[in-house]
This record gives structure tokens, sequence and C-alpha cells, in this order.
């Protein structure tokens, strides 16, 4: 289906969000009708979410523009178990103090994409250990536990795929699809939450919360997901040789976001203009159809327009003109990430891994050895090379496009 009335699964649709809805007429006909409260959840495990993240986001933002409620659910509870989807391991486990910090530094993301507040449409964040923590084990088992079969749970994927790779599966992870579906039911309940959002992988423990809310309350909610996002080259959206992009200007310096965009295959330039940018569609056609190096303004556009909503307008215009000085005149702009240096001298490999130009130093080490490290103009051939640092900064390359400055601590 996709002559929707709905002005949000129109939008959804044609910017390519969609891949899965549970009931895609039944969706479009309520949000015709009603403001629609729909939830993502995101578990604290980090302090900041990666671009991994971003289409989720982005989904949450259309659904305010189209005029319903976003609901940002931080997995307070749920991080404490762990998503077994899609992982090979258990993930290691964080305390109360750890999560809560995690789930305080997330929301400034969610800040600069969504507008909180009291109002109907305006974006809510809740954190699932309000309920899940709360919980007494053997009510929750006679209660929520009777509606799932251990047949049905052990033929899910993210079950399946750490039991034929005989990768141990805890009794804790296992649980993790119940708590999930049991979120969504204590949503509809508390928030008259009627729809979750999310990634394909999400399919079945979105179907279980569904059947849960219908089983015990007898309401109706909807679930809907988005494809997978992938490189025109096959590769997992924001994976990279230098490690995780991530969102927070503190985990990434805007000028680094900025040159994730900006490094785009031609390919994937007009569908990331539709994911990640607020841009009209009339605009992102007339980008796409550029052709040879014409293209690369269309890139600049999408990192300008990708940092300006991440970042700030300010960050994506410095961004830019660091960019355009790196590059164009050869000199060293303000926003490329800083070491300080207090001791005048720091090694090669060092400097590469502490201005996060390199995740290791393995990996600054085999930088060095394929000849992609600079020190200023000069090609790096010695690994153990030591950098001194003095009144002037110093300017470092991982390749052609990762640059950052030594500085005097």
């Amino acid at each position: 289906m996709t002559d929707f009335a709905s002005d949000l699964l129109r939008q959804l649709s044609t910017r390519g969000y969609v891949h899965q809805v549970t009931d895609a007429t039944g969706l479009d006909a309520l949000a015709n009708k009603q403001i629609v409260p729909g939830y993502i959840g995101f578990d604290a495990t980090a302090p900041s979410l990666h671009i991994g993240s971003l289409v989720q986001i982005m989904m949450l933002r259309r659904l305010q523009q189209a005029g319903h409620k976003p609901i940002v659910v931080m997995g307070g509870g749920t991080t404490k178990v762990g998503d077994p989807s899609g992982k090979d391991e258990s993930r290691k486990l964080l305390d109360d103090a750890g999560i809560a910090a995690n789930i305080a530094s997330i929301r400034r993301v969610f800040e600069r994409f969504l507008v909180f507040g009291d109002g109907p449409t305006d974006a809510i964040l809740v954190d699932n250990a309000e309920w899940l923590d709360e919980l007494d084990y053997i009510p929750f088992l006679c209660d929520v536990g009777r509606h799932f079969t251990i047949n049905r749970m052990l033929a899910f994927d993210s079950v399946k795929l750490r039991l034929d790779r005989e990768q141990p599966l805890t009794f804790l992870e296992f649980n993790y699809m119940i708590l999930q579906a049991y979120d969504f039911m204590e949503l509809s309940r508390r928030v008259g939450c009627r729809l979750q959002l999310g990634g394909s992988d999400q399919w079945g423990n979105i179907v279980n919360g569904i059947e849960l809310t219908r089983r015990i309350d007898g309401v109706e909610v909807f679930g809907l997901t988005t494809p997978l996002i992938t490189t025109a080259d096959g590769a997992k959206m924001g994976k990279t040789a230098s490690g995780a992009v991530w969102l927070n200007e503190d985990q990434l310096s805007a000028y680094d976001y900025w040159q994730f965009w900006r490094n785009t295959d031609d390919r994937d330039v007009g569908r990331f203009l539709k994911l990640f940018t607020d841009l009209p569609l009339d605009e992102i056609a007339r980008l796409e159809a550029l052709q040879g190096a014409e293209i690369n303004d269309a890139k600049k556009v999408l990192a300008d327009a990708a940092t300006a909503l991440c970042r700030g307008a300010e960050a994506a215009i410095e961004a830019a003109e660091t960019a355009r000085r790196t590059f164009e005149e050869g000199s060293a702009g303000d926003s490329l990430p800083t070491l300080a240096v207090p001791e005048g001298q720091i090694g090669v490999v060092d400097a590469l891994v502490g201005l996060g130009l390199c995740a290791s130093k393995g990996e600054a080490r085999r930088l060095i050895k394929g000849g992609g490290a600079r020190v200023g103009v000069e090609k790096v051939t010695d690994e153990a090379l030591v950098i001194s640092v003095g009144a002037d900064p110093v300017r470092i390359a991982a390749g052609k496009k990762h640059h950052g400055l030594l500085v005097a601590g």
C-alpha cells in the first residue's frame, strides 16, 4: 500500500523509512483521525548513541513533523538485561549510576531533533526502569510470562543466531523480548501509546508487544520498522575504519561528523538526503541528479544539513569552513580535533590515537606502514617518530580526509 491518507505514512513512505507495518490500513486511518503517540526504545550502553541510531531518531522527528507525539524510551531497565538482537555475545552490564549518566548525556542529542514539552504533540522522554524495576518476579511470570511460549521464543532470529553459532545466551538476555513487549503495553496504559517504531531487527519484539497488549488489555496498537540502512557497498551504516560515528559532540568533533557525510558514496547521496535531512523532496531530486564532479556539491549540502540538525547551524558552518580551508587552501581550520601535548613532545602513534584518527596503536602502526600518515606535509615513515610541539600547532593527518592538530598543553 503506497497511497496513504495520513501525512505520517505518506512522509515515512516517500522518504524511504518503511520496511514493514503490522496493519498499514489501520495505522493510516488512525493517524489521519487523531494524534498518535509513538515510541522507540534506546538502551543506554554508552554516553552517546552513534549514527546507526540516527534513522530511528529521524523517524521520531518525522512523527512530530506530521503532528503526532514522539516518546523517547530510555532503557534504564532493559540496559541491565541486554538486547541479544544482532549480538554474538553478551554485553557488559552497567550499574545504575553508569546508566543514569549515559541517559543524561544521550538526552542532549534528542533535544536537537525533537521539541520537548507538555503539549499534545510535544516529545517526552521516559525511562523504562520506572516500571521494570518495580516488577515482582512471580506475579510478572504469572501475568505476562504465560503469554510467551519457549517454542516461539527459540524461533526468533536474535536467539537462533546465538544458538546456531554456539555462543552463550544467558537467561537474563532471553528475557529481553518479554520486557520489551511489556514496555509497549505499559506505555499504552500510561501515555496512550499506539505505535512502536524500530529497525527491521526489532520486528519480532514489536509484534510480541502488540500481541501482549491485545491479549491482556484488548487495545489495538501498531508497529512499523525501517529497512536495515546500509551503504551502497553493503556496509552497515556508520561503521568506519576509525570507529563509530558518535552523535554527541564530546565523543566526535563536528568537523569529523561533517566529514563523515561529505564522504558519502555517490550512490547514497539521494537516499541519505531523504532520510537524514529536512530538505524538500524536489530539491533532493535536483541534487541527486547531479553528475560527475557536481555530485560533490550535493554531498556538501548533505554534510551541512545533517551536521546542522545534530550539532547546530553554527557548528556546521565552522566544520564546512574548516574543510574548505584544509583542502582548498591547505591551511588548518579552527574546528579540527585538537590534542594538548603538555610535555611538548609526543610519539606519532600516540598522537594518531589521541586525536581519534586511529582507534588503536595497532591501527596507527598499520596506517604508518601503509604510507597514510603525515605530519604537516611530510609522510611519516618511522612509527617511533617523536613530534615536537611549540608555539604553533602541528597538523597531523590520517589519509587524505582525516586531520587533527597538536597544540602545546
